[in-house]
């Protein structure tokens, strides 16, 4: 039986609260992300905020990695105030994570952003965030009501690695209130919402990896393509690690 590829997925960093009296400050993540993996075929293990010096050693022993969503990036990060609708920052969770998609796309592991996860890899590259989108596109659309999950349609672009995992207009479960602003180095937009916001980013399969991100949430619902489009190639490079795409 074939190895499933190991794929690491970050954590939040918050407090939390459960069972009859325990409250404590927690590294936490949704069960949908883990069984989004799982249903895919890789083997899932969570990368809670640790120290960026070790970004380096945890790639080394990972086949793809998925950023998950969460809490606002630092605004500071791409030379911004905050917005007063944006939340508090956790620089724990931005180091590590910055310095983990770093150590990623130098070793060529596949990586998959969701929400925040995306919003990062822009802000990596060197692009900026919307921080309130109402403000731009004029409605409430991309996060009507605060935790709740609704549809909206995405276009992928033609030509991208987006488009190939999802070939047709669909519909996606959005949250978010921010998105990107100036596209980051690099990057390209490869889908777009209806009122022109970019739903996913991308490198180019010429930069040597698997580096796609979305806005949307993709665990919350049945649609396994962007999944699956990371695990092959994860497997791929488990299997053969010093190949390229």
């Amino acid at each position: 039986m074939p190895i499933q590829p190991l794929i690491g997925v970050t954590t939040y960093s918050t407090r939390a609260r459960w069972g009859a009296a325990w409250d404590r400050h927690c590294s936490l993540l949704p069960t949908a992300y883990a069984r989004y993996v799982q249903r895919a075929g890789g083997l899932m293990v969570l990368l809670p905020p640790d120290n960026p010096a070790l970004a380096g050693a945890v790639a080394d022993r990972l086949d793809g990695l998925v950023l998950a969503g969460g809490e606002d990036v630092d605004p500071a990060l791409y030379g911004e105030q905050p917005h007063p609708r944006t939340a508090a920052p956790v620089p724990e969770r931005d180091r590590w994570e910055l310095a983990l998609l770093a150590a990623a796309l130098e070793r060529g592991v596949p990586l998959l952003g969701i929400c925040r996860g995306m919003q990062l890899m822009n802000v990596h590259a060197g692009g900026t965030l919307n921080q309130h989108l109402p403000e731009t596109v004029g409605h409430k659309g991309h996060n009507p009501r605060v935790g709740t999950f609704p549809d909206h349609l995405v276009e992928p672009v033609a030509g991208t690695v987006t488009a190939h995992l999802m070939p047709a207009p669909c519909e996606v479960a959005t949250h978010h209130h921010q998105g990107v602003g100036k596209v980051g180095a690099g990057l390209i937009a490869s889908a777009h919402a209806e009122d022109g916001t970019v739903e996913a980013l991308e490198y180019p399969w010429g930069q040597g990896c698997f580096a796609v991100g979305v806005q949307w949430h993709p665990e919350m619902r049945d649609d396994l393509r962007l999944v699956r489009g990371l695990v092959e190639m994860a497997g791929r490079r488990r299997a053969a690690p010093s190949a390229g795409p």
